[in-house]
């Protein structure tokens, strides 16, 4: 079988192009943020968490302290580890596939593999979203701090307000469900509200405590989750339709019986 004939191959592809782009905003961002070219790339290779890496320099950016723009970016990060959990349960890594498995955990690698129904799928999904994502994320990353450190004033261009959108453009299309997109927006308010009476950072730290004690105090619905993106192969899932069917016309007795030619009913 060639490799791009798997449905989870090119769904792995598609999102590392898409998510890969987003690396020239945050490299942009966090050298106008204050970040030299280095540490930008350091960050990126090391943290390698979208979310967690626009929420760093976002708390950096607005005068945060580094302990504040590390705990935001340390509680957005904590949900790789609950799909760490996941990933080792339903692809078994072995040996050194285990400490690259971690490293390459990420929403997308993670979509990408559950969101299938084979086993073989859902390693190719996985290898690929998170290799591809990872190669093309410190690409444009590299590319984007390369270019923003002669941008000058963040402000004059309007990036000081880019890594809010940016990380909301990324966090928005993954909320399913009416639960979920309620306390997002109690979040966000909670985190306006907090703005003016706080230090830089920790608005997102309120949002943080509030989004914990509303998910502690209810239970969301049970159907809502991840779905698959396609099935693994096209004659698999035919397969699988004719061995249904197959077992439909046995109950029934079998098509012969149903037309009146089978032998046996004509005696």
């Amino acid at each position: 079988m060639k490799l791009l004939a798997s449905p989870a191959v090119r769904v792995g592809i598609s999102i590392s192009i898409a998510t890969g782009l987003y690396g020239v905003s945050f490299g942009a961002l966090a050298v106008t943020s204050g970040l030299n070219f280095w540490q930008t790339m350091v960050l990126s290779l090391l943290l390698f968490s979208g979310g967690s890496q626009f929420a760093f320099i976002g708390v950096v950016a607005g005068g945060g302290s580094g302990l504040a723009a590390m705990s935001a970016a340390t509680l957005l990060g904590m949900r790789n580890g609950i799909y760490g959990m996941q990933l080792n349960a339903l692809l078994r890594p072995m040996g050194w596939r285990k400490y690259v498995g971690a490293q390459l955990t990420i929403d997308e690698s993670t979509a990408t593999s559950t969101g299938q129904t084979d086993p073989a799928e859902q390693q190719r999904g996985f290898w690929t979203a998170g290799i591809g994502v990872y190669v093309l994320w410190n690409l444009f990353t590299a590319v984007g701090a390369l270019a923003g450190s002669g941008l000058g004033d963040p402000k004059q261009w309007g990036l000081d307000g880019a890594a809010v959108a940016a990380f909301l453009a990324l966090l928005w299309p993954r909320l399913k469900g009416r639960e979920p997109i309620a306390i997002a927006v109690v979040c966000a308010v909670a985190t306006v509200v907090a703005v003016p009476f706080v230090p830089p950072g920790v608005p997102i730290l309120v949002a943080a405590v509030v989004a914990a004690l509303v998910g502690w105090f209810s239970h969301g619905r049970r159907d809502e989750g991840l779905e698959p993106d396609v099935e693994p192969y096209g004659t698999h899932g035919h397969g699988e339709h004719q061995a249904r069917h197959g077992d439909h016309q046995d109950r029934l007795g079998g098509p012969e019986r149903r037309s009146g030619t089978d032998p046996e009913a004509r005696a």
